[in-house]
């Protein structure tokens, strides 16, 4: 049977290691690539591997570009006294779909998380703290996870940049837009009503 061959076996344990990919839907997506045309595996396969060649880092905020430095940071319109400190890209694209902001960005890519060893030299702080030093920084926002890592993080962060004089501010968590309380959980709440601004 397919499902204890090697190959297929190793196909699907290649699926998982995507995020939000169990086993089932690892077996999916491979059975879909094994009775798909050749030509689309093919082409699968190679636009992965163009995408891993061409795309790379961007060498002032270390967010995913084709090109360096990155649209953000090479637009003179951004505020680039401004800048958004994510955990990951995928933070970065998230917040450019909303259109409200135009300043510039940071990518940490992770948290700080001791249990799993990811301490603050496996994150880009330390190029954080370089553009602080080199860079007309006026503000930072850290926009990190409403996760106990994401805290951590933008707490240590937080005393990080005030102490070089920076501006500091976290983004606000609460109630998403159409949600109703009635919805939303205990510490979503909380975080809502720690954040309230005046009118």
């Amino acid at each position: 049977m397919l499902l204890n061959a090697p190959a297929m076996e190793r196909l699907v344990d290649a699926f998982r290691q995507l995020p939000g990919i169990g086993r089932r839907s690892a077996e999916r997506l491979a059975l879909h690539i094994l009775t798909a045309p050749a030509e689309e595996a093919a082409a699968l396969g190679d636009a992965i591997a163009q995408a891993r060649r061409r795309i790379t880092t961007c060498s002032r905020c270390c967010d995913l570009t084709e090109g360096d430095p990155c649209a953000v940071c090479a637009d003179p319109a951004r505020d680039h006294s401004l800048i958004c400190v994510v955990e990951r890209p995928a933070g970065a694209i998230a917040i450019e779909k909303g259109r409200g902001f135009r300043g510039g960005y940071h990518v940490l890519h992770g948290a700080l998380n001791p249990l799993e060893g990811i301490g603050p030299d496996e994150l880009t702080v330390e190029h954080l703290l370089h553009r602080l030093d080199h860079e007309s920084v006026e503000e930072v926002i850290i926009a990190t996870n409403a996760t106990a890592e994401g805290e951590a993080t933008a707490h240590y962060l937080g005393k990080l940049i005030t102490a070089k004089g920076v501006a500091v501010s976290r983004i606000a968590h609460g109630v998403p837009m159409g949600g109703g309380l009635e919805y939303a959980d205990d510490a979503t709440l909380s975080h809502a009503l720690d954040g309230r601004i005046r009118l």
